[in-house]
């Protein structure tokens, strides 16, 4: 089962100089503590509909549904530690230090986990003793909503979190009610927090009719859709429970990008006539308050709960793609790992080729010379490498297969439940001629994310050379339909043309490949298989011509390349090698290559 995920306010809490107290005074310091927790603390975070996660020995992690709930409580708990001790001395006063930020998180029985609750303790070591910090984020949805003056820190470098967060602070006086001895502070409005790069809601989807059925899927499409976009790598996505409070409101984009600190805002329709059911979604920039994208889905209601689950993937697919490209074009002055990694990823995005290749991996190595612990930047370079070794050769082959397998090795050991790890693994595995292990790892990637068209396609790839080839290409068929303005649906194609060869289905073969190479005409491979379709079915002029660009692109002078290191080697079952000399080498024979 993948993990459970959600959107939540993190209140990370614990005692100013702690182990000090303890010396002074260890027994009688935990009696009072305990005591602070059970009259106030946990009354108040339950009292503000908030839940303890666990205690830390000196302090707690708490989660909250509502940011607004979760600083009203911080603010109640320090107002009630100053009331509860006027006369105990300062020096023996027990204060907490308490951080707020709003973060998606993993979700275990007695703990959560995630960079959410990571930076929530970052924050609440930034606060001074009875005093809070809050992130951006969390200032950006409150700022209207509590009479509590913050002070803006500005960006603060903290450890173990690769970019500056903003930071907001209440200082004790300001807690207390009572007049600090210098200036209050305030406000900054002249630079509110930078709302975070993907960040979007999604807003209930209208129905566009009176069926109370249509109601239920309309709010489907909207759960469904917060979760799916919830697993893409590094966004912010604004919980159902906030998003839902929009529900049948005139919707106004910049004014709900204010109140949510978000970019991006997807909002849609569903409409029913007879068995049949449109969904047209749209997405629209918060700040600018413009449509960046559109898009029609039509699908038949006979099988609703499968028709909802299409819908909602091929919108998250496609969002992914379309948000990636807007950020990594999107201008910074000091480019953090995070824009390297977004950058890196618009260029995997592009149809395959050497350059793209290349492009993604210069970038993710500038993303590791910023955070040399990225578990997503390790991931996509490996996959980078070894994509270089097995879609174009290249004369670093041994090097790029034994720093991949490094990366991929990393990344597993430091993250074993990041998709992007696995499917690094699997890569791995795939190019190493091992599909028996790496089915497996794929389908682990899809559990965690079932929306990963190339996990879904390169797991059809690794059934296309062990089989049962059949089962290959309906995995093709699957990205292409989930994902079908995906850059690099070429290789899709490929595939499918690959497996409709090996089976002897040569005129689907034909048309098939023929996608493939107009979509992408850079890789040798393409050019060979259809030179052995061309020749199957009889075409011996166009046969000898796909040969020929196949031994240009792949090196004047072999066909070894063309022979070996493209079909041979790779098909790992006595059957599927029987397929592969009964079509594609004989096809390739009769194109004009001699034997070997």
């Amino acid at each position: 089962m993948p993990p459970v995920r959600r959107l939540a306010a993190i209140l990370a809490a614990d005692v100013a100089g702690y182990s000090r107290l303890m010396g002074m005074d260890e027994e009688g310091t935990h009696e009072r503590l305990k005591a602070h927790l059970e009259e106030l603390v946990n009354p108040k975070i339950a009292e503000h509909r908030g839940r303890v996660v666990k205690n830390t020995g000196d302090g707690l992690l708490a989660e909250f549904a509502s940011v607004v709930d979760a600083v009203r409580c911080a603010v109640e708990i320090q107002r009630g530690m100053v009331d509860r001790q006027p006369k105990v001395r300062k020096d023996r006063r027990i204060r907490f230090r308490i951080g707020i930020n709003l973060g998606d998180v993993i979700v275990e029985e007695h703990d959560i986990f995630g960079d959410g609750v990571n930076i929530a303790a970052r924050l609440e070591a930034l606060a001074e003793p009875g005093g809070i910090c809050i992130s951006g984020t969390v200032y950006e949805q409150t700022r209207d909503k509590v009479p509590f003056g913050f002070e803006d820190l500005g960006e603060q470098e903290v450890k173990n979190i690769a970019r500056p967060l903003r930071v907001y602070a209440l200082r004790l006086e300001a807690v207390a009610d009572r007049p600090a001895p210098t200036p209050p502070p305030t406000t900054s409005i002249s630079q509110p927090a930078v709302a975070p790069r993907l960040s979007i809601v999604v807003l209930p989807f209208a129905n566009l009719g009176n069926d109370p059925e249509q109601q239920y899927f309309a709010d489907g499409i909207t759960e469904d859709l917060t979760t799916d976009l919830s697993r893409m790598p590094d966004i912010l996505v604004i919980s159902r429970n906030s998003a839902f409070t929009y529900k049948e409101k005139p919707v106004n984009a910049k004014q709900i990008g204010r109140e949510l600190g978000i970019r991006y805002v997807l909002e849609g329709s569903i409409q029913r006539s007879g068995g049949q059911v449109r969904v047209n979604a749209q997405l629209i920039d918060a700040d600018a308050g413009v449509h960046l994208w559109a898009e029609r889905f039509d699908g038949d209601l006979a099988n609703l709960f499968v028709l909802q689950n299409e819908i909602t993937s091929r919108i998250a697919i496609a969002l992914n793609l379309e948000l990636t490209s807007r950020e990594a074009t999107r201008p910074t002055d000091n480019p953090d790992a995070l824009d390297y990694i977004l950058r890196a990823r618009a260029e995997i995005y592009k149809p395959r080729s050497l350059v793209t290749i290349a492009a993604a991996i210069g970038l993710l190595e500038r993303a590791l010379s910023v955070d040399h612990n990225s578990v997503e930047a390790k991931s996509l370079l490996a996959t980078m490498l070894l994509s270089r070794v097995l879609d174009f050769g290249n004369s670093s082959e041994d090097a790029d297969m034994s720093r991949a397998a490094q990366l991929a090795a990393e990344a597993v050991a430091t993250a074993p439940r990041n998709p992007f790890a696995h499917f690094a693994k699997a890569e791995m595995l795939r190019v190493r001629r091992r599909c028996a292990e790496a089915i497996p790892e794929y389908e682990t990637v899809l559990t965690m994310n079932r929306n990963s068209v190339a996990a879904m396609a390169n797991l059809g790839r690794c059934k296309i050379w062990r089989g049962p080839v059949e089962e290959g290409i309906a995995a093709q068929e699957n990205a292409i339909r989930l994902s079908p303005r995906d850059p690099n649906t070429w290789s899709w194609y490929f595939r499918i043309g690959e497996g409709d060869l090996l089976l002897s289905h040569i005129e689907d073969a034909v048309v098939w490949l023929e996608k493939a190479r107009n979509g992408n005409p850079a890789p040798d491979y393409i050019h060979a298989y259809l030179a052995a379709a061309y020749a199957l079915g009889g075409d011996g002029e166009e046969a000898a011509a796909e040969l020929s660009e196949a031994r240009r692109l792949g090196g004047e002078g072999s066909y070894s390349r063309i022979a070996h290191l493209r079909a041979r080697t790779r098909y790992e079952t006595q059957a599927t090698r029987n397929l592969c000399e009964a079509t594609f080498y004989a096809g390739l024979r009769k194109a004009g290559m001699p034997e070997e």
